[in-house]
């Protein structure tokens, strides 16, 4: 089961581009939550507040919304749907949450990670991965932080196939087709001396095939 965390926000009344810059200035993060039924509630948080969380918390864990509005606090489970960031700067522009219903299963995509090490790599295999996420249904609660894919047993030109991948109890696969690998071993990628070597080969044999065809021309 996942881990729970707890953020406290502040509903905010400002908009505006300038209104934004003075929030980040003074060292908060603008945000949106989401609700289940469509409600988008403005609010803010601090900034330190939510890297901390957000470190751990990531967009797959549930963190309890702790949203002040003057001597009200109202709570919710939320997800960290989506973090803005400036586009040469590690810093934090916006932020929006995700409401979930804790009792009621939801569709999500989680990141597929590699573990072991794969025996056609000890060839000069390339592990590939071709879906970096694989979307699944679960409560919000058992949402994974990824799904590992062991490659151990693979050799050069194996792959592991959708339905053959193992997911944690409580989550299952909304892929609707079926068939596709999400990990594979391809073959080593051939150096420039190789190709070289090889174009090398078939141009020879290209003029030999040409010879040959010339003599018994000639014959004839």
């Amino acid at each position: 089961m996942a881990e729970q965390y707890s953020l406290h926000v502040e509903k905010r009344s400002t908009t505006g581009k300038n209104a934004m810059s003075r929030l980040r200035s003074n060292g908060f993060v603008p945000g949106v939550f989401y609700t289940k039924s469509g409600e988008n509630i403005a609010l803010q948080v601090q900034y330190g507040a939510l890297e901390k969380i957000y470190a751990k918390a990531q967009n797959s864990n549930i963190v309890e919304l702790n949203i002040q509005e003057d001597q009200q606090k109202i709570q919710k489970p939320v997800l960290i749907w989506k973090v803005q960031k400036h586009p040469a700067k590690d810093l934090m522009l916006h932020v929006d949450f995700y409401g979930v219903d804790l009792k009621q299963t939801m569709d999500v995509d989680v990141s597929v990670v590699v573990t072991g090490e794969a025996k056609g790599a000890e060839e000069g295999g390339i592990v590939t991965i071709y879906r970096d996420t694989l979307r699944v249904s679960c409560l919000p609660s058992d949402i994974p932080d990824q799904i590992e894919i062991d490659v151990s047993g693979l050799d050069i030109h194996d792959s592991i196939l959708i339905e053959d991948v193992k997911l944690p109890d409580g989550v299952t696969l909304k892929e609707s087709e079926e068939g596709f690998a999400v990990v594979g071993v391809a073959p080593p990628e051939k150096t420039l001396e190789e190709e070289e070597a090889e174009a090398a080969e078939t141009e020879i044999e290209a003029e030999g095939t040409e010879e040959g065809e010339a003599e018994s021309a000639s014959e004839e």
